[in-house]
């Protein structure tokens, strides 16, 4: 057996349908398209999600997501945690000493009433304070 003899086994293939080739081919005028009509129609081609006109399911269903680039820091309420204003050096790490942070922590905000008078102490640009 070689690659000049291969074949494929019996009844696996069939003969491509070959429409419009005269009446006694069974398949002809219409080649099986129907009468008239965009379907029967050379060049027909059924836009991707088109359902007659009426209003398509995609077009149906709210607009759903989007997912912000823009990392939002961790927050912290130095109200809450004390411990945070009692440091000397406020830095990412200082801050991970006192209060438990996960890993993936990169920024932390400081807020409250007295975050606002810890900005000296901030030695760190990965820590910021509220506005206000």
């Amino acid at each position: 057996m070689g690659l000049h003899n291969l074949q494929p086994a019996p009844g696996s293939t069939k003969n491509r349908k070959r429409v419009g080739r005269g009446q006694g081919s069974g398949t002809g005028k219409t080649a099986g398209r129907g009468n008239k009509g965009q379907k029967s129609r050379s060049g027909y081609s059924k836009k991707r999600g088109f359902e007659g006109g009426q209003m398509p399911l995609y077009k149906r269903l709210p607009k759903i997501g989007f997912t912000s680039t823009v990392e939002k820091p961790y927050v912290i309420n130095v109200e809450k945690i004390k411990a945070i204003a009692a440091l000397d050096e406020i830095t990412l790490e200082s801050i991970a000493s006192v209060h438990t942070l996960q890993k993936t922590v990169k920024r932390v905000k400081l807020i409250g009433a007295s975050a606002k008078e810890l900005a000296p102490k901030i030695k760190d640009e990965a820590v910021t304070t509220s506005g206000k």
